[in-house]
């Protein structure tokens, strides 16, 4: 088994610094993140608050006011509500909670945070590989069912961007102690929001599902993301974590975002026609090149796969400002897997011509 690479995609101040390259000049398609501008309606609030200097003060510290805008967006009790400092902050106090129990399965290939996270607090966990020879880009079953006592599930899965049916995974939570869902990524995939695993938090009190803002709005930076599960998970780790988590800009952004449903629902409905028209026509140029394999996914991003080692045509595009997320550091992936996110068609249009140049 390899050794643990906690690597992420969106190094670009990294790429930036070693090649001399201006920030706005690079096409970051190795993270997972919308190519768009913040929305008009949050630029202007957070305008707003660094005008009237409201980060001179400290935060509110029970995020009472971001818990209520959340929870009436979900139609969620605020109490069964943890915003933290993206979602990572919050994976790392989910793995305290999933380090009570016995055993936790991590599903792979899969967030190396997960790892960490279950590091931190000495846990116990074993990894199972997830089937490579099913990729689709609609909805399917949950394809395994450990024997283990905490069971993680990424919803749709990153890096396959596999969308799992909702009512699989309801199945499984009868079976397991505690089954924690990432949704990290499903407010961007189109119907996504159908397998949603929230409103089941209000029936089982073994369920933590993981949500984030920052990817769908482009505001990673800011780092916002929350979970939701019972009340009792919730007030136990909100003992143990520190006493201002997040920032006075991210609240107010996450207040403006969830608070202005019309407005975000326009966002969405943005988002989805752009990965419903850039995605097929991505895929399909790219699998005119006979050296790649090009998988199905649900979601705003996919993976390509070789025969032969894809450092070398990572490296070339790095040198052409183009980044793409290498797939070594996860677990049962090699360098012959690379991922890749959607852009606008502008910058989808180069990233096409600079693959099919490289295996020409």
């Amino acid at each position: 088994m390899k050794n643990l690479d906690f690597k992420h995609g969106g190094n670009i101040f990294y790429f930036a610094e070693k090649f001399n390259f201006s920030l706005s000049d690079i096409i970051d398609a190795s993270a997972s993140i919308i190519p768009f501008s913040i929305p008009d309606f949050l630029k202007d609030e957070l305008y707003l608050a660094i005008k009237n200097e409201s980060f001179r003060y400290y935060p509110e510290r029970n995020l009472n006011k971001l818990k209520k805008t959340i929870g009436s967006f979900h139609d969620i009790d605020p109490n069964c509500i943890m915003p933290g400092n993206g979602a990572s902050e919050l994976i790392t106090w989910i793995g305290c909670e999933a380090a009570k129990y016995h055993i936790n399965c991590l599903p792979v290939p899969g967030f190396v945070d997960y790892e960490r996270a279950l590091n931190c607090w000495r846990a116990k966990y074993f990894l199972e590989e997830l089937p490579k020879n099913n990729f689709k880009n609609i909805k399917q079953p949950f394809p395994i069912q450990p024997k283990c006592d905490v069971l993680w599930i990424t919803n749709p899965h990153n890096p396959t961007g596999q969308l799992w049916d909702k009512k699989s995974i309801e199945e499984l939570i009868e079976r397991y102690k505690l089954v924690i869902c990432d949704e990290a990524f499903l407010s961007l995939t189109p119907n996504g929001e159908n397998e949603s695993l929230i409103p089941l938090t209000k029936k089982f009190d073994n369920l933590i599902v993981i949500r984030s803002l920052t990817k769908l709005f482009s505001i990673p930076g800011l780092r916002l993301g929350y979970m939701i599960c019972s009340s009792t998970i919730c007030q136990n780790l909100n003992n143990l974590r520190d006493p201002w988590p997040v920032n006075s800009l991210a609240i107010q952004a996450g207040i403006t975002l969830l608070k202005n449903k019309e407005e975000y629902k326009k966002w969405i409905i943005k988002i989805h026609s752009w990965i419903n028209i850039e995605k097929p026509w991505l895929i399909n140029e790219l699998r005119r090149i006979s050296q790649i394999k090009v998988h199905a996914s649900s979601t705003n991003f996919f993976l390509i796969e070789s025969k032969d080692s894809l450092i070398e045509v990572i490296n070339y595009l790095s040198r052409k400002k183009i980044l793409i997320r290498e797939c070594s550091s996860f677990r049962c992936l090699d360098d012959k897997w690379a991922r890749i996110s959607l852009q606008t068609h502008k910058k989808n249009q180069i990233i096409a011509h600079e693959l099919e140049k490289f295996f020409l």
